[in-house]
């Protein structure tokens, strides 16, 4: 399915998909994916952990994803690219979708959005889970994005990611590119973390090859009512190296909230 949105000056089509509880009435998670994402590269994880909790879950492709509008072929993404998809994109597509006060699920540059949607829009957020977040820009983060772009032009990343995005490049270098700018080496959001105020658990793998455990830890830093968690022998998606701790995890932070 797709909704029709209106963002930078462009009619487009974003494509979301429900899983889980078919129950109308039952609560609501919305899945952001993350920075080479889609609907279809979640796979069955959304489906599995709403139908545990009895949820209705939302799980959608940004635009320049999946089969969402492309971006334009003069679209280069700036430095607030995540900004404008939390405080523009995410709550055009709620309101489209009649979706009030949902979960939000966020995995790397989602988990990103998600704290930067819940910051800015203070009541309208159930609580989150944010798994791999990003807050701040590291060096780690630079050397395996760098890497990323090697393997997707001589090594068959390319290929794989194609049979996520109906364009591909669109999808890579929107991300890739904006990540490498200069201008992005002192990217931060910690200074919005501040005014988040509803429930929130970050998770991160031991062994992040995007991220250390600090951006996790800064999280609580920032926002002492944070939940932590580090798992082991677990690489950056959690969904797919430790899916049951994963879901355990969230289970257990839901039914105490």
């Amino acid at each position: 399915m797709h909704a029709a949105l209106r963002w930078n000056d462009r009619d487009i089509r974003v494509e979301y998909q429900w899983v889980g509880d078919t129950n109308p009435s039952a609560p609501v998670m919305v899945f952001l994916h993350e920075g080479l994402g889609s609907v279809a590269l979640w796979k069955e994880f959304p489906d599995t952990l709403c139908h545990r909790l009895q949820l209705r879950g939302l799980v959608y492709s940004r635009p320049g994803y999946g089969s969402s509008t492309p971006r334009a072929s003069d679209e280069h993404w700036g430095k607030d690219f995540m900004h404008q998809q939390a405080w523009d994109v995410l709550p055009g597509l709620l309101s489209t979708l009649n979706v009030k006060k949902p979960w939000l699920f966020g995995h790397s540059d989602g988990g990103s959005i998600a704290l930067l949607y819940a910051s800015k829009f203070t009541t309208e957020c159930a609580g989150m889970i944010v798994v791999a977040p990003h807050i701040m820009v590291e060096d780690i983060s630079i050397s395996s994005i760098t890497e990323a772009r090697q393997t997707y032009q001589h090594a068959g990343l390319r290929e794989k990611l194609a049979r996520y995005h109906g364009d591909v490049d669109s999808a890579f270098y929107g991300w890739n590119d904006a990540w490498l700018s200069p201008a992005f080496r002192d990217w931060s959001i910690e200074s919005s973390l501040s005014s988040i105020r509803c429930p929130l658990l970050a998770i991160q793998g031991e062994q992040d090859e995007y991220g250390t455990l600090r951006q996790i830890r800064d999280i609580k830093v920032h926002l002492p009512h944070t939940a932590v968690l580090a798992l082991a022998d677990c690489g950056h998606s959690p969904h797919r190296d430790q899916p049951e701790a994963l879901i355990k995890a969230v289970s257990q932070f839901i039914a105490q909230h």
